[in-house]
């Protein structure tokens, strides 16, 4: 591995634990075959889903993401601060935490992931990640990141939505690390929109406190493992909170694009609830069950 690749200094047993109610196993093995198996149809599906047009293709997948995070018994809130824009050609970048990030915001708004080049390699995860349209970039090669920037800057001009965790490493959620400022050339070159977002994990029993441990996805942590810990975990919430946009075409360079956006995105959650727009469940596109403050 690059000495130059970031790295979280969080770690399975320093912060991945569940302080709340527990599930029995039963009824959490129930919750685990559930959410893969809507996993794995997801994936099984994506070949005949990319032959639909790109309104309902956006639909489905909307539907699925928002599936997936029930299936594993995590509730889902969604805040929107800022309307969405009618059309795509947007950077969307949020902090990550979990493997949970991915359906979360492909709920919200679904775009081409950015991701390391060796899931191209993944049996059946890498070639059907690569036909969802996926932007594979070698994280490990300084010299092969100035292609990574015209890769994702070629997607945003063409019009689509492209979805990043420029932290570069997931970390517990308690705290978070530098927005890496690559991907804020692409959008600079682009002349695009970047859209931050904010994801945050809660219990019953804090729902404003620290940040729910079971769902950090964090070091050498085994993916069996975090997914058992979810399922085990009770009461777990996913807050999504997408926020005002930044203009990528004025005078800031994407130095200080980065850090604007990790700033929208690692704000207190309390600072932002003057200005919310919107609060809504996970069924947030139904307008009568919708909240407003």
């Amino acid at each position: 591995m690059s000495v130059w690749l970031p790295v979280a200094p969080c770690t399975p047993d320093g912060c991945a634990r569940h302080t709340g109610a527990v599930r029995a196993p039963l009824p959490a093995a129930v919750l685990l075959l559930a959410g893969c198996a809507l996993v794995l149809l997801g994936v099984a599906c994506v070949p005949l889903v990319r032959l639909l047009g790109a309104a309902p293709r956006g639909r489905l997948t909307r539907r699925w993401a928002r599936a997936v995070p029930r299936a594993f018994g995590v509730r889902v809130t969604v805040r929107r601060h800022a309307p969405e824009p009618a059309t795509g050609g947007e950077l969307v970048v949020a902090n990550h935490i979990s493997w949970l990030d991915i359906p979360l915001i492909a709920s919200v708004l679904p775009g081409r992931m950015v991701a390391k080049s060796e899931i191209r390699r993944w049996p059946l995860l890498g070639p059907l990640a690569a036909l969802g349209g996926t932007l594979f970039i070698e994280r490990d090669r300084l010299r092969a990141l100035p292609a990574a920037v015209t890769t994702v800057a070629a997607a945003l001009r063409s019009g689509s939505r492209v979805v990043a965790f420029p932290e570069g490493s997931t970390w517990c959620g308690r705290n978070g690390g530098a927005f890496r400022p690559a991907v804020f050339q692409a959008a600079i070159d682009a002349g695009a929109t970047v859209r931050p977002v904010r994801i945050a994990y809660r219990t019953a029993e804090h729902r404003s406190g620290p940040a729910a441990g079971a769902v950090a996805f964090v070091g050498s942590d085994p993916l069996a493992v975090s997914l058992w810990r979810v399922v085990r975990a009770a009461g777990l919430t996913a807050q999504v909170d997408v926020l005002a946009p930044i203009p990528a075409d004025g005078e800031d360079g994407r130095r200080t694009l980065a850090r604007r956006a990790r700033a929208a995105v690692l704000e207190p959650v309390d600072a932002l609830l003057p200005r919310q727009t919107v609060v809504a469940s996970e069924r947030a596109k139904r307008p009568a069950e919708s909240v407003h403050h």
